[in-house]
């Protein structure tokens, strides 16, 4: 298999981990896999498989992101000599329109996953404008493969109704219940980042960009302090809205970027989740903070739906909504057995949700593609 994204390793953020996650189970089982993607001098983390870089440039606006410009020549000989028997695109950008055309050409099967809404983004950057051209441009990418592959049914009933493709697979993503656990709180920890006791831990996690709505947040939390509410706003993760956060959320803590079990040990030692983004496609934050035993508030997104229960392991609320979402923490925030309660249901649903039985789903939604296409 030949795999195409626009971020495989110079950043490590959500989408990267899964499909290096994915690349590691197929290596495993025995498929070989080839990758192509953009790199940078200083790559976050080592890459799974092996990687072919391509030529990209950054992003003006978002320098830490970059574009990949296509493939050349001595890319294409690469590919052409993988021999691969399926294409999977993971991003609809230049990278994975030229892959698309070339696996026309060449009569390879195509598949794609679905893991951001980048129609939504554009609202974010003064590109409202654009928002129906991106959908538009969407819709024909995706009506060409023969399986788009989002993270949650909600997700997928938007891409039907959108009329992006009829041949909609959920991909969802699994969560290693292992390592985030409610056994890994850790009170001492909270009070070295000056978190009392008795005040309640609201924490944020994930990429601090406007486009995870970082600005509702704010409002949202320090509008519970205006209130005299003993809660302590914990923002786990780095980015460029970092500056603006630091400088207008009331008594924040910033725990910076955290991984593994430091950033376990964060979502544990916090009591309730906050997540007010409406772009995720599925939200591996979420599900790793109810894993941790998190009641979750989220703002009702494509993503968040799938996950949180409203009324059951947390709420679902509009995120144009300020008022109602500080009102769902202020309940959770002054009922510690609500927050329990919710907390509890929160990681028995996180459990269900296994990598080894998902990766293998996808493996068999491969192989079916290839019987219809004749792949041997």
């Amino acid at each position: 298999m030949a795999l195409f994204t626009g971020n495989y390793n110079y950043i490590k953020d959500g989408v990267a981990l899964t499909l290096n996650r994915l690349v590691a189970f197929l290596e495993k089982r025995g498929v070989p896999v080839l990758v192509f993607a953009p790199v940078a001098e200083t790559p976050a983390f080592e890459p799974a498989g092996e990687l072919v870089p391509v030529p990209s440039f950054a992003i003006p606006t978002r320098r830490e992101y970059r574009i990949a410009t296509g493939l050349p020549e001595a890319q294409r000989k690469r590919l052409a000599d993988f021999r691969p028997t399926l294409f999977h695109i993971a991003v609809p950008d230049i990278l994975g329109y030229r892959a698309l055309r070339l696996a026309e050409k060449w009569n390879v099967p195509v598949v794609a996953s679905y893991h951001t809404r980048y129609d939504t983004y554009l609202r974010f950057y003064g590109l409202g404008l654009f928002e129906k051209l991106g959908r538009r441009y969407m819709k024909n990418f995706y009506n060409r493969v023969r399986r788009v592959y989002p993270p949650s049914e909600s997700m997928a009933e938007i891409i039907r109704a959108q009329g992006q493709s009829r041949h909609v697979e959920v991909w969802a993503r699994g969560v290693d219940s292992e390592l985030f656990s409610p056994a890994r709180r850790d009170m001492a920890w909270r009070r070295a980042l000056g978190i009392a006791d008795n005040e309640v831990a609201v924490s944020f996690a994930g990429r601090l960009v406007k486009e995870k709505n970082t600005a509702v947040y704010m409002r949202v939390m320090n509008m519970l302090a205006a209130r005299g509410l003993r809660v302590k706003p914990l923002v786990i993760g780095d980015g460029p809205e970092m500056a603006a956060m630091r400088a207008g959320l009331r008594n924040g803590v910033f725990a910076g970027f955290l991984h593994g079990q430091e950033l376990a040990r964060a979502y544990a030692s916090s009591d309730i989740f906050f997540f007010p983004s409406e772009s995720e496609t599925f939200g591996n934050v979420t599900l790793e903070a109810m894993a941790s035993g998190l009641p979750a508030v989220n703002a009702i997104a494509s993503g968040s739906t799938s996950l949180v229960v409203e009324g059951e392991t947390g709420y679902l609320v509009s995120a144009r909504d300020e008022a109602g979402l500080a009102a769902r923490l202020e309940q959770l925030a002054t009922d510690g057995g609500l927050r329990i309660r919710m907390g509890g249901a929160a990681r028995a649903r996180a459990l269900s949700f296994s990598w080894d039985a998902i990766l293998s789903g996808l493996l068999d939604s491969y192989r079916t593609v290839l019987r219809e296409a004749n792949v041997r």
